[in-house]
């Protein structure tokens, strides 16, 4: 099989760096070239919680999309998404694109209609891959970010993950934290 390129939603609000730092390692042990958008910290959406942090990823995999789903819901158990007595959400990660695969595939829905709804989602796509176009739209993610008018609170926030830091300090500077947060 050939390698496919799969964009991947992460986000957590418990424990935020610990947390999305042990899904980026599992990603990078089975997927490849992993590629990071900058991290969002954002106020939470539908559920009463404290901000989170999310961003976007983008791999490549030979993995059915059954079975990419299967280990991602296995890294998510093991962060305890799944534990009964959980506060908050340790780890979510979702198959936001898989290809350009649109439908419903075993109960997923492509691409993810959170990519159209959620700035948290939308925006870290737009940077991760400007150019490329969401498969059922047809617009490339730059220009659907910047035609949104999507009423949610988020901002850049420093992440560093293995050394590196994923969100440039120019956006950081660009659009900093609101007072208070």
């Amino acid at each position: 099989m050939s390698l496919i390129t799969v964009f991947l939603g992460l986000g957590s609000n418990v424990r935020r760096h610990e947390h999305l730092t042990a899904g980026l390692d599992a990603l990078d042990g089975f997927l490849v070239d992993l590629r990071c958008s900058p991290v969002f910290e954002s106020e939470p959406v539908g559920i009463r919680s404290g901000p989170f942090y999310n961003l976007a990823v983008m791999a490549q995999t030979d993995l059915p999309l059954a079975e990419l789903d299967r280990r991602l819901k296995a890294i998510e158990a093991d962060n305890g998404r799944y534990a009964p007595d959980r506060q908050g959400l340790p780890l979510d990660i979702d198959v936001l694109l898989y290809d350009d695969l649109v439908g419903d595939f075993d109960g997923l829905q492509l691409p993810r209609a959170e990519i159209l709804r959620n700035a948290f989602v939308l925006w870290p796509l737009a940077l991760l891959a400007p150019e490329l176009r969401h498969p059922a739209e047809g617009r490339s993610f730059a220009a659907l970010w910047q035609a949104a008018r999507i009423e949610q609170k988020l901002w850049p926030a420093s992440f560093v993950w293995r050394g590196s830091e994923l969100t440039p300090p120019d956006l950081r500077t660009a659009f900093p934290a609101p007072q208070g947060s």
